[in-house]
């Protein structure tokens, strides 16, 4: 799950078979009861339906909890990011860093790196498009060291500057659950 409207999705579906949950977040689920395999197979058909998918393998739920996190961090907060967000990952997940960037480009085919600067951009997008924060407060609110970095970052992943991108009038977002899944075209993701 990696929006509001996927734990909606998910809070439908088990209501319809009766389930009580305890927690529904990004990426994970906790129900009240002990689910029958009947239950699950219903479930997992009922996901499928909505275009999500019941995860029961251990390191594609470990990988989807980093992409909730890196989500989560960076989409849904309204903080200024100033963590380290390997130090962030660890000790949100609980694993060692090395262990977690390793599974994640051995089963995603990227860094977890190039994921978060992926959503980054994503978001700064969005903030250029809101135009409530000039270039120096985007910089700040996103964690970066300048807006030299932020804005070289931007360019080599959109190919504009956060300027240009600015003046755009069709500008093209990409949807939360598209991003960095798979190596992009910077031509295409402006």
């Amino acid at each position: 799950m990696v929006s509001n409207r996927c734990k909606l999705v998910v809070k439908d579906e088990l209501k319809k078979l009766g389930l009580h949950f305890i927690v529904v977040d990004l990426g994970e689920v906790e129900i009240m009861e002990n689910i029958s395999e009947e239950q699950r197979a219903s479930l997992k058909t009922a996901l499928l339906t909505s275009g999500l998918e019941l995860m029961d393998d251990k390191k594609s739920v470990l990988i989807e909890k980093i992409k909730s996190a890196i989500i989560e961090m960076v989409h849904h907060t309204d903080e200024v990011i100033k963590t380290n967000f390997s130090d962030f990952l660890s000790d949100k997940l609980h694993y060692d860093y090395t262990y977690l960037s390793n599974l994640f480009s051995e089963v995603q085919g990227t860094t977890i790196e190039q994921f978060i600067i992926s959503h980054k951009i994503e978001r700064i997008k969005e903030l250029i498009i809101y135009d409530e924060l000039n270039i120096t407060e985007i910089a700040f609110k996103m964690n970066y060291s300048s807006v030299a970095h932020l804005s070289n970052q931007f360019k080599k992943a959109t190919g504009l500057s956060p300027s240009h991108f600015k003046q755009l009038k069709d500008k093209r977002r990409r949807p939360i659950e598209d991003i960095g899944n798979k190596p992009e075209n910077p031509a295409i993701t402006t």
